[in-house]
């Protein structure tokens, strides 16, 4: 799925119910997370809609390092030259993306969720067993974000990794909440705002806190790394995330 303009100069790909997003300026493109190795096709067919090509892209940020975020990245640093960003504790993750913290097993979750096995299905397909990490990660701090198409301001999200951020555009009224806050949880397949699963988040605690730090962007628009873009604001995203809670 692509869409275009989901927020003013932001454009929304969705594959394999994992998201990423072009942010597009005058200096370029921001390409926020890479989804899984055969997103590429989709990447490139949303450039050729609004007139772009991989070349002017002229970074990666990763909200963080998980193995459905990574997907392409090492491929567009290696064959393209584009840099890739990502918090510096997350970059043993980005280089090792299956190699994360987590508090449950995700073993269990398709036996005890049968919603999720389609999308986990759909996941496997487009590589999830088979990215590549990305060795060559530059640091994301707030200085490097607002040098960047967009020149988001980094929103630091704890919890679900140790580095996570989100990125709050406020000239657009948006904030790419990453993993931080989804609006369906590939693990469980519940739709709605909320947390993912503990079968993927390391501190589920801390990345309930954090969404406070979401919460303070105001942002009229979440765009969150699974599920649809939400588009009531972020006060009513976070209130029912931290409804649903732990799971």
């Amino acid at each position: 799925m692509i869409r275009t303009d989901i927020a003013p100069g932001i454009h929304f790909i969705e594959h394999a119910r994992t998201n990423v997003y072009l942010v597009e300026d005058d200096d370029g493109l921001l390409l926020v997370d890479t989804g899984l190795p055969r997103s590429k096709t989709l990447l490139l067919e949303a450039l050729s809609r609004i007139g772009r090509s991989v070349q002017d892209i002229r970074a990666v940020i990763l909200t963080h390092g998980h193995f459905d975020h990574v997907g392409t990245a090492e491929h567009l640093r290696s064959r393209y030259g584009i840099p890739v960003y990502c918090h510096p504790d997350d970059a043993f993750i980005a280089a090792h993306p299956y190699r994360y913290e987590r508090e449950r097993t995700p073993f269990v979750y398709p036996l005890r969720h049968a919603r999720s096995v389609p999308g986990l299905l759909h996941m496997a397909v487009a590589g999830a067993v088979a990215v590549k990490g990305v060795e060559d990660t530059l640091p994301l701090t707030p200085e490097a974000a607002a040098a960047l198409p967009g020149a988001p301001l980094l929103v630091p999200t704890p919890g679900h990794t140790k580095g996570h951020c989100g990125l709050h555009f406020p000239d657009r009224d948006a904030v790419i909440s990453g993993d931080a806050l989804v609006t369906r949880d590939p693990y469980t397949g519940r739709p709605g705002p909320q947390v993912v699963a503990m079968a993927a988040t390391a501190d589920f605690d801390t990345a309930l806190r954090s969404l406070e730090a979401l919460r303070s962007t105001a942002a009229g628009t979440v765009l969150p790394g699974h599920g649809f873009p939400w588009l009531a604001g972020v006060d009513s995203a976070v209130a029912q995330a931290a409804e649903v809670g732990r799971h």
